[in-house]
């Protein structure tokens, strides 16, 4: 599995840990999530595992692209609310002539509207 889309979405200097194990958390709950999918008709699949004082959370569109999420608090209002735009996006971006089927998705237009998204979701 490649990434269409990856981004940092924690605020600015609160990193406590390695980028390197966010994407290791992220990778070890792929299964988890295709497992989840084929058992459910729901878009939100909500925590799908918890590693490292991490939840992943998981969203498969009807074509099968996971939209996940590594966080600590739980919200699952928000993160549904998120998930639910992150969807619309990748729609608009996706029907865009200028992005190719499959390909990375590196829009500095997506990846602004993303990050208001997330900004307006999970403000603290």
């Amino acid at each position: 599995d490649v990434p269409l889309y990856e981004a940092d979405l924690s605020s600015e200097g609160t990193r406590e840990d390695s980028p390197h194990l966010d994407q290791f958390v992220i990778n070890a709950a792929l299964d988890l999530v295709d497992e989840t999918a084929w058992t459910t008709t729901a878009m939100f699949l909500r925590v799908v595992d918890k590693s490292y004082d991490f939840n992943v959370s998981a969203y498969c569109t009807a074509g099968h692209v996971r939209f996940m999420l590594l966080h600590k608090i739980r919200n699952e209002d928000a993160i549904r609310a998120f998930f639910s735009e992150l969807h619309d996006l990748y729609i608009k971006a996706s029907l865009s002539p200028f992005c190719a089927a499959g390909s990375r998705i590196e829009s500095p237009v997506f990846d602004q509207r993303v990050r208001a998204a997330a900004r307006r979701h999970f403000r603290t």
